[in-house]
Formats: C-alpha cells, structure tokens, sequence
C-alpha cells in the first residue's frame, strides 16, 4: 500500500541507509532458529519439513524482503516493526512527524 504523503529528505536517506543493517540483523535471527530447528529433537525429515515450512513463511517478511521505495516509506517502517524487524527505539534520528504518524497508527508509545 503505497503511502501518499511525501517523505522527507532526511527520513528517506537514513532510511536507505538503515535497511541492509536492520534486514541483515533479522535474518541473522532467523538463522538462529533455523539451526535451533535443525539441532531439535525428532526425526530428520520432520525438522527437515518443520524448516521448510518455516523458511517459506519466513521469505515473505519485510525484514527479508522489503525495498526501498519512498512512495511507501511509513508502510515499510510500520510492517518491519510489526514483524519485529526494528523497535520503536530503531526510529531513533526519523522525523518527529513521521515517528508520531508511526506510533500512532501502531499504538507504540
């Protein structure tokens, strides 16, 4: 969903310069689980199974995927947070205008 209202500058910058990091971080995460699913106990075809699963619904979050875009900066913000890409602590240095259109729409305090 595309957010209609222009960015600022300085949100769009740090943003693009914020993401690889933030996506880096969280899939460094997943990784973690993933080797706590593969060293679990049971069978080898169902951690096998269980990983996959995870992986596959794991490949579709912002922290995996998302792009920067400007058109859709606040949405990006609020999904990677939503997914526990980032915390609210993350927006540290964004726009008090954006940071308050954030917390609103995400009950964040």
């Amino acid at each position: 969903m595309a957010d209609t209202r222009a960015c600022k500058e300085s949100d769009w910058k740090l943003f693009r310069s914020r993401l690889a990091g933030w996506q880096e971080s969280f899939m460094e995460g997943l990784c973690d689980e993933y080797a706590g699913i593969l060293s679990g106990g049971g069978a080898a075809s169902e951690r096998f199974w269980a990983l996959r699963e995870r992986i596959e619904e794991d490949r579709h979050k912002a922290g995996v995927v998302i792009s920067p875009r400007r058109s859709t900066l606040a949405s990006s913000l609020a999904r990677l947070m939503a997914e526990g890409a980032i915390t609210p602590d993350d927006l540290d240095g964004f726009s008090d205008e954006l940071r308050e259109r954030l917390f609103s729409s995400m009950k964040y305090e």
